[in-house]
């Protein structure tokens, strides 16, 4: 077991620098099964490209890293922000190095440009360009609904001209007068998809 104190440091992949770790406290321990990075007084993450330029940022209040997993489990206040302006945020997020994507099954708020998207569930790939919210609230184009037609306005009837509805309606010669019926609410759905492919 190794515990590190007042840490910046940089971690590459194949030669090429890809993230730089802040954290007060990292504690690698080898003991634990699975073995663990544990950093139980938060963590601070830059995530760069080829160029080493920064691509995103990743903050929580505790973190584990499970190294013969590649999973990365971060809890308390996590946020994620990226170059397209995308803001994500939870108090819980799961990053699968493996499948190399995130997800979350705790309350989550994802804020593009274009959208604001408030959900139960999320998983999305590591680049944060195809994700899914479920269980979700938020407000965002009409033309992003699933299964609706918005190209076509309901048609009026001229006035004085009973529509079909109306004469459905209508009792028949000789017969009591039947109860006005209520029209059927009609859901839309409320799930956004971002196109997301395993």
């Amino acid at each position: 077991m190794m515990v590190s104190y007042g840490v910046n440091t940089l971690i590459s992949d194949s030669g090429v620098i890809k993230y730089r770790i802040i954290s007060e406290r990292w504690e690698v321990n080898t003991l634990k099964n699975p073995s663990r990075w544990i950093f139980e007084k938060g963590i601070f993450m830059e995530q760069y490209d080829k160029t080493f330029h920064v691509e995103g940022y990743i903050q929580a209040d505790t973190a584990w890293y499970y190294d013969q997993l590649k999973l990365w489990e971060l809890r308390g206040r996590v946020s994620i922000r990226n170059v397209n302006g995308l803001v994500f945020r939870s108090e819980e997020l799961f990053w699968d190095g493996i499948k190399h994507e995130f997800y979350s099954h705790q309350f989550s708020r994802l804020v593009t440009p274009e959208r604001t998207l408030e959900g139960t569930y999320f998983r999305s790939d590591e680049q944060m360009m195809h994700y899914e919210v479920s269980n979700s609230v938020g407000s965002f184009v009409t033309d992003d609904m699933e299964g609706e037609d918005n190209s076509t306005p309901p048609t009026a009837a001229p006035s004085g001209t009973p529509s079909a509805t109306e004469q459905s309606q209508q009792p028949a010669a000789g017969q009591p007068e039947a109860q006005p019926v209520r029209q059927k609410a009609v859901r839309k759905a409320a799930t956004q998809k971002s196109n997301y492919q395993k």
